[in-house]
């Protein structure tokens, strides 16, 4: 049975400098931040490595900062010592052009929560296969809903 720290450290060799930062702050979580333009190919390594699926993908908006935060969770159903630890996977997009490879070709599980981010908060995932509305109604013509400055219209409230 492989520790934290071991499994940790198999990722830090295999990734070499194609990460930003690996850490392990919280238990049984190992944060992977990387440019977004190696996302693709760390998602693949980590693919080959075992972890064969992702668990949510989520897109969190730093308006200050003009970034998207892109992440990935993702974990494994066939290692039983990777099956303990979930990988959350980071990049930063440029939040006035949100656009990323789609890792679907990666993990085929992304496919419906890529097609969520995208609906709820605006990043575009090239080469998706399906890349259309998933839970908002097809003629939206607002803003994301997940973007700090979206307003309900209908109520009157600020979300």
């Amino acid at each position: 049975m492989k520790s934290l720290n071991e499994i940790k450290e198999m990722v830090e060799k295999e990734l070499g400098s194609l990460a930003i930062k690996i850490v392990s702050e919280v238990p049984n979580v190992i944060t992977i931040n990387v440019e977004v333009q190696n996302l693709f190919e760390v998602a693949s390594k980590l693919n080959h490595m075992g972890f064969d699926h992702v668990k949510a993908v989520t897109g969190t908006d730093y308006p200050a900062e003009k970034k998207i935060e892109l992440t990935y969770h993702v974990s494994s159903y066939t290692d039983m010592d990777l099956a303990k630890v979930i990988i959350a996977l980071k990049a930063r997009l440029d939040r006035s052009n949100p656009k990323v490879t789609s890792l679907v070709k990666v993990w085929p599980s992304a496919e419906y929560l890529e097609r969520e981010t995208y609906d709820l908060v605006g990043v575009i995932f090239e080469g998706h296969p399906k890349l259309e509305r998933l839970l908002l109604p097809s003629d939206w013509d607002q803003i994301p809903p997940l973007l700090k400055e979206f307003k309900i219209k209908t109520e009157g409230i600020d979300a």
